[in-house]
C-alpha cells in the first residue's frame, strides 16, 4: 500500500506479484550489512592489536579483552530483548534488566579499568572508541542477521529450501 497525497491507499506489485513497498520492509541492503561486518570487524581487529602492543602485565589485558567480549555479548542480548518485546515475544523482565545490568557493568569494567591504567590518554581514547564501536557494530550485524531470516521467511518463493530453514528457526524464536 502507498499513501498518496490525497490519503488514497494503492497497492503497487512488483516482479514476483508481492507488494513492493512490504517486499523491501525489513530487508536490510548488501551496502549495510557489508557496513556493519567491516565496522564490526575494524573494531575488533584495532582493539586486538592495540592490546596485543601494549605494555601491560597479562592480568590486565586479560581485564580489557574480558570487559570487551562481556560487552559485545551484553550487547546482543539487550538488542534480541529489546527487539523481542517490540515483535510482541514474550520476554521477562528478570533477562531484559540483566541485558541492561551487564551492558552498563562491561563498560564501567572498560571506564574504571582505563582510568586507573597508566596508559597514555590518546590511547584510552583509542580503547573507548572501538569499545564502543564494535558494541555498536554487533548490534546491527544481530539486527541484519535477524532480518534476513525474517524476510527469508517471509518469502520463500524468492528463496526455495533456505527459506524452509529460515521459516523453522524464526517459528522457535531462535531469530
Amino acid at each position: 500500500m502507498i499513501r498518496t497525497a490525497a490519503g488514497v491507499s494503492t497497492t503497487t506489485q512488483g516482479e514476483h506479484g508481492m507488494d513492493t513497498q512490504q517486499d523491501q520492509f525489513g530487508r536490510p541492503t548488501g551496502a549495510f550489512i557489508g557496513a556493519a561486518w567491516v565496522a564490526l570487524g575494524l573494531a575488533v581487529l584495532v582493539y586486538m592489536i592495540s592490546l596485543w602492543r601494549a605494555e601491560m602485565e597479562p592480568f590486565e589485558k586479560g581485564f580489557f579483552l574480558g570487559a570487551f567480549f562481556f560487552g559485545l555479548v551484553s550487547a546482543v542480548g539487550l538488542q534480541k530483548s529489546v527487539r523481542d518485546r517490540h515483535e510482541g515475544v514474550p520476554v521477562t523482565t528478570i533477562y531484559l534488566g540483566v541485558s541492561w545490568i551487564g551492558l552498563a557493568i562491561s563498560i564501567g569494567m572498560l571506564g574504571w579499568g582505563l582510568w586507573n591504567s597508566p596508559l597514555l590518554p590518546s590511547e584510552n581514547g583509542l580503547y573507548g572508541i572501538a569499545f564502543a564501536m564494535a558494541v555498536f557494530a554487533t548490534v546491527v550485524v544481530q539486527k541484519n542477521v535477524r532480518d534476513q531470516l525474517a524476510f527469508k521467511a517471509r518469502h520463500p518463493e524468492l528463496y526455495g529450501p533456505a527459506a524452509v530453514e529460515a521459516r523453522r528457526q524464526t517459528a522457535q524464536g531462535e531469530v
